[in-house]
């Protein structure tokens, strides 16, 4: 049991906090609490926790007031992983600061983000001085077109000065003005490319210095992608030691397909061959630089061998992709390998090219360490050169390890194994435009692998992790435990404030034209009665046809995903609402969940229809495929409470504080009228319900 020690410094944090802010207790809240505190504390029970916690409930502070005591009684690192930069920065610049200064626990927070969102200022440097040893290799070379004129420039000048006068810590998040993502990318590295501490920035670089003092927090804010990327590290090595944190993953829901994504890997047929001519005219032109400095030429007649042998091989292997994209009755662009079986002559030249690559690979390692060893030595005139040649020799390796493993997984396809991959193929036109994908089916193995079966404990949480009422989609997806403690909290909002209105339709979103059409001839009334509205489509070609016909008639109010970023588009609706004005957006799923716009920012939230995956996903797909051998029914265990859940998030858009008050209109009669659809409706909040469809 949790002691009596510690459930009385937990009471007394949450006490001094709430008297300090004025807050009245909310019993979600203290419910939420002792289950985080009695899960982390007590070594007697399961040390997982999944608990669903509604808007409202305040269940940021409620894990951080109950881990915390537990974490420093136990001397454990607590690891908070959010999905997105905005409950990040909602963390470090508002709710530890504020728990620190009431809650009376003494504790010490730091952000931890990836590389890629800070400046790196090697690259700044040269960027500015136009360095002709600037490294010339991307791991991005579709994009690696670097902006040009004198806005661009303004903004590197700018950025140097600030970083030099301290009024700005390169944190790109940071930076007061939008940046435009080719700016981004020129000035930002990942660890392929990073010189670490041979680089002549080290003292003054902006992810080192935020990395200071990070083996002392006692609490690290993160995000999923950095936390699944030092499992696949082998864990400790960016964050702390697994076995010495517990970790809280907010917005839990998203981490199963954030950990598909980070295990998948793929190949694009004219960016891969463009690589491999890039590398050879490379290694060209510093052949000479390399030979007058004792690089063996052996060493360098080895590399550009493999480096020829490569470029036939790959333009092969993606002629036969060609012929097996092209060699069909149907007209689709993909083909997708049933179970996950790639044909036998693609696995057989896929087993070549990945051989070819490890020899790449380990032909590229030693030279890479040569020269690192020669830039060590080097005096002030060679040194920049030195850096740009090892940078770009990191590049090459990283492209190697990417595609070795995707050619691994096309060469051992055949071969079972414990987690069951999706491997597909894809063109866009011509056989330059060839991409090849494998990912692993399930996150489960994955998380119990390298996660669950590492760490000191877990606690996932988000408004939504239940799916018709059930926690068995979440325990499928992600593998947690089987004796992980399961609960949810109920919202305090009062859900009948909200109306959830069905429309009788004459069309079914299953003909999509019919379906675009009638929207088309409803959504004017929809629109004009409220000030703020959000329009949630599923398919961004309906999105788009809807928005062609309403222009003219809306241009003022309209406001379009795709169009402006995400920030740009709620800035500015809450600039048109507080200003009087009707502000309406057109979003994709991104909208549908982490989107706060509470009060007048959003009286009415209109579904066009209910949120099902698109049917061509790959991935769900070749789940589907599984589920059907074994005689399971995969759209009853797939499909509809995936869609559940995202109709839940949907609908979290409306309510957001306790005065709350509006209408969801949902487009689609389906929900009424089909076996599923009653299922869903079932499991949403007690809103209060017109069906008239």
């Amino acid at each position: 049991m949790l002691s009596e020690d510690l459930r009385q410094s937990v009471r007394d944090a949450f006490s001094n906090l709430t008297q300090a802010k004025g807050l009245k207790p909310r019993w979600g809240q203290r419910q939420m609490i002792a289950e985080v505190a009695n899960t982390l504390g007590d070594t007697e029970r399961s040390p997982f926790l999944a608990i669903e916690a509604g808007t409202g409930t305040g269940k940021t502070i409620a894990y951080t007031i109950a881990a915390l005591p537990v974490a420093k009684a136990q001397s454990k690192t607590l690891v908070i992983a959010t999905a997105t930069v905005a409950l990040q920065e909602q963390l470090i610049l508002k709710d530890l600061p504020e728990i620190k200064r009431h809650s009376g626990i003494s504790f010490s927070y730091q952000l931890a983000k990836g590389r890629s969102r800070y400046l790196c200022l090697y690259k700044l440097d040269q960027l500015i001085q136009g360095s002709p040893d600037t490294p010339m290799l991307s791991m991005y070379p579709d994009e690696a077109e670097l902006p040009e004129g004198e806005e661009a420039q303004r903004t590197y000048d700018a950025m140097l000065m600030a970083v030099s006068d301290d009024s700005w810590d390169g944190d790109l998040d940071s930076w007061p003005d939008a940046l435009e993502p080719s700016v981004i990318r020129s000035v930002t590295t990942d660890h392929s490319q990073c010189l670490g501490r041979r680089c002549p920035h080290i003292t003054g670089c902006s992810f080192f210095r935020a990395r200071e003092g990070l083996e002392e927090a006692d609490v690290i804010v993160t995000n999923h992608d950095l936390v699944l990327s030092d499992f696949r590290l082998g864990g400790g090595l960016i964050l702390s030691a697994p076995e010495e944190s517990f970790y809280i993953f907010d917005e839990g829901h998203q981490l199963a397909e954030k950990c598909l994504q980070h295990f998948a890997c793929f190949a694009r047929s004219g960016r891969t061959l463009n690589n491999l001519a890039e590398s050879q005219q490379w290694f060209e032109s510093k052949q000479t630089f390399f030979l007058e400095n004792d690089v063996r030429a052996e060493s360098l007649a080895a590399i550009t061998a493999n480096q020829s042998d490569l470029l036939q091989m790959t333009r092969d292997i993606f002629g036969l992709c060609w012929s097996l994209l092209n060699d069909r009755t149907d007209t689709r662009s993909d083909l997708r390998f049933e179970f996950g079986v790639v044909h036998s002559e693609l696995r057989e030249g896929a087993a070549a090219l990945r051989d070819l690559w490890r020899i790449n690979r380990q032909r590229l390692n030693p030279l890479a360490g040569l020269v690192e060893a020669l830039l060590e030595e080097a005096d002030a005139d060679n040194r920049e050169t030195w850096e740009a040649s090892l940078n770009d020799l990191q590049v090459m390796v990283a492209r190697a390890e990417g595609q070795i493993a995707l050619w691994d997984s096309y060469a051992e396809s055949a071969e079972p194994t414990g987690t069951p991959w999706a491997r597909w193929m894809r063109h866009y036109g011509d056989e330059s435009a060839i991409e090849c994908f494998a990912s692993p089916i399930y996150a489960r193995d994955i998380l119990s692998e390298h996660v669950w079966d590492r760490v000191a404990g877990v606690v996932m949480t988000s408004a939504t992790l239940t799916a018709l009422g059930s926690f068995e989609h979440l325990m499928q997806q992600t593998g947690l435990p089987e004796d992980t403690t399961l609960a949810r909290v109920e919202s305090p909002f009062d859900a009948s404030r909200g109306r959830f209105v069905v429309p009788d339709m004459r069309s079914n979103p299953s003909s999509p034209s019919e379906h675009t059409d009638e929207l088309i001839e409803r959504l004017p009334s929809l629109l004009e009665e409220r000030l703020g509205t959000l329009v949630l489509f599923s398919s961004r070609r309906q999105l788009q046809e809807v928005q062609e016909a309403l222009e003219s008639s809306f241009s003022d109010a309209l406001l379009i995903q795709g169009v402006m970023s995400k920030a740009e588009i709620i800035a500015e609706h809450r600039r048109r609402i507080d200003a009087g004005l009707s502000s309406i957006i057109f979003g994709l799923a991104s909208f549908a969940e982490g989107v706060d716009l509470p009060g007048r920012y959003c009286e009415h939230v209109i579904i066009a229809k209910l949120p099902f995956a698109a049917p061509d996903n790959p991935i769900d797909a070749a789940h589907a495929e599984l589920l059907e051998a074994e005689g399971r029914n995969p759209f009853m265990e797939l499909t509809v409470p995936s869609a559940s859940l995202r109709l839940l998030q949907a609908c979290g858009r409306l309510l957001r504080t306790e005065t709350d008050e509006g209408v969801i209109t949902l487009l689609d009669t389906r929900i009424a009228s089909k076996r599923y659809g009653r299922a869903i409706l079932e499991t949403l909040p007690r809103f209060t319900f017109d069906i008239q469809g």
